[in-house]
């Protein structure tokens, strides 16, 4: 009962704040939303050139952030003035302040630190040493090992965690194989099978908390939905993976030999800093697991959020390395903090400036095409929209829309919502913030991917998925 109490409050109260921000203006003119909808077209269109334009994709949203809010502004869309009162005084916040998930930034500056500490102990690399030979050193069975673990990850931490952590793990043991050429492949799947375990429970994801709350799915009956879709997709997602990247199953005895003589020489302890770091470096990291699977539950960390938890175990982790806090500091990814910020700024102006509503509307209206047709229309609709705009808005504005339609709408509207605003962070990098983090791990790895090359690759896996879930929606729901 507290676990259901602690979701419902936190679904109302981000329900409310979503509701609030988009009813700010009820008289904003069409030509205004038209004008704004073009700003977010020509955004998007820039990111996708981001390697013609030789810049960076924080750079391009920068701007488009600053435009946005001076054209709010001149147009009185934003909501200025005193927004906090504290012990009787008001405060003057900048508008862009709280248009920011800071929750989303936490994690990433958290997550990113904890992971980066946590390498130089060594644990990263004994664990992904130790499944490397788990696998004998077979490719296709080291990508069955990842992709469970990034669903599992995905559903119990978060997705942006869960890419950060698998995607260290991957490097390292790819590297050791000297199977580098296969980092893209692993990378891409592990970004996209997050956002499939992202809809394994009701907690897994804010969309699912928002529209399963506003359609009164228990936790258990959207546990029992959702888990036979996420295990047969995560399957289609592997063995799809696998097919197209050419990550094949050893088969010959000579293949087998030489792989496990291979993996025979790998020693998981050579890269353990020392003993005692390495305990530690466990003690913190089954902890920070078991902090973020509990976080729902536990008060003082259900107020204070998941990005707290990740900040608070990112300088736990530092206390070990006191004396070199500023080299963790210097590897932070700024461009990817930025992009998510500036990111952020763009899609909150879009809320005020009524194209999320209006993209949420337009899709509503396709309920009408029927009792099949509709939820269809709905799932691949609200998929488009999520794959370019941020899915928590949208999934409330659908949420909010679908509610007052009361007896209208059945079980496979509201299911349409939560597999679209899921899936469709899969058919762009910035459609989820976890396809973000794994383009950037790429990066890091000298791997280069640009907007258009990511929808190219990752558009037939979230087909294939958008697929899925259109036979599966309408099997459940006849």
């Amino acid at each position: 009962m507290k676990l259901k109490s602690t979701i419902l409050t936190a679904c109302f109260c981000l329900q409310a704040t979503v509701s609030q921000a988009a009813e700010t203006d009820h008289t904003t003119d069409a030509s205004i939303t038209i004008m704004f909808a073009c700003i977010l077209a020509a955004m998007i269109l820039c990111l996708a050139m981001e390697e013609k334009l030789h810049t960076k994709k924080s750079l391009i949203t920068g701007c488009f952030a600053i435009v946005s809010l001076l054209a709010g502004a001149a147009l009185d869309l934003l909501p200025f003035g005193p927004v906090l009162n504290v012990f009787g005084e008001s405060i003057r916040i900048p508008v862009y302040i709280p248009a920011v998930d800071w929750e989303v930034i936490a994690i990433i500056v958290g997550a990113s630190i904890f992971v980066d500490v946590t390498s130089k102990s060594g644990l990263f690399s004994w664990i992904a040493i130790k499944l490397t030979k788990t696998s004998a050193g077979d490719p296709f069975k080291l990508l069955i090992f990842y992709g469970v673990m990034t669903v599992l990850f995905s559903a119990v931490l978060n997705n942006v965690t869960a890419m950060i952590i698998i995607g260290s793990l991957t490097g390292v043991s790819l590297n050791k194989l000297g199977h580098n050429d296969k980092l893209l492949g692993f990378l891409l799947i592990e970004g996209l099978l997050t956002n499939v375990g992202g809809l394994l429970t009701l907690i897994s994801s804010v969309p699912n908390i928002i529209v399963g709350n506003l359609a009164g799915i228990a936790f258990i009956d959207f546990f029992l939905y959702s888990a036979p879709y996420v295990f047969i997709a995560s399957a289609l997602t592997l063995w799809l993976g696998a097919s197209l990247f050419g990550i094949r199953r050893l088969t010959t005895e000579t293949e087998k030999a030489e792989a496990a003589s291979q993996v025979s020489s790998f020693d998981e302890n050579d890269g353990i800093a020392g003993k005692a770091v390495f305990r530690y470096s466990i003690v913190l990291f089954v902890l920070l697991i078991l902090a973020f699977s509990l976080q729902s539950v536990i008060p003082l960390l259900d107020e204070l959020g998941m990005g707290f938890v990740a900040l608070m175990f990112a300088f736990i982790a530092l206390l070990r390395f006191r004396n070199d806090v500023n080299e963790f500091y210097a590897n932070i990814d700024w461009d990817l903090i930025f992009f998510f910020v500036t990111l952020f700024m763009v899609i909150n102006v879009m809320e005020h400036a009524r194209v999320l509503e209006a993209i949420g509307v337009g899709i509503v209206m396709l309920t009408e095409l029927g009792p099949k047709a509709g939820p269809l229309a709905l799932l691949w609709s609200s998929a488009l929209a999520s794959s370019v705009t941020d899915n928590i808005p949208l999934a409330a504005m659908l949420g909010k829309i679908l509610f007052q339609l009361g007896e209208q709408t059945t079980a496979a509207h509201w299911w349409s919502v939560i597999f679209g605003s899921n899936l469709g962070g899969n058919i762009t990098p910035i459609g989820s913030a976890s396809t973000v983090v794994a383009v950037t791990v790429l990066h890091k790895f000298g791997i280069r991917l640009s907007f258009l090359e990511f929808v190219s690759k990752a558009f037939i896996f979230a087909l294939a998925q958008l697929i899925l879930a259109t036979g599966y929606i309408l099997v459940m729901s006849s």
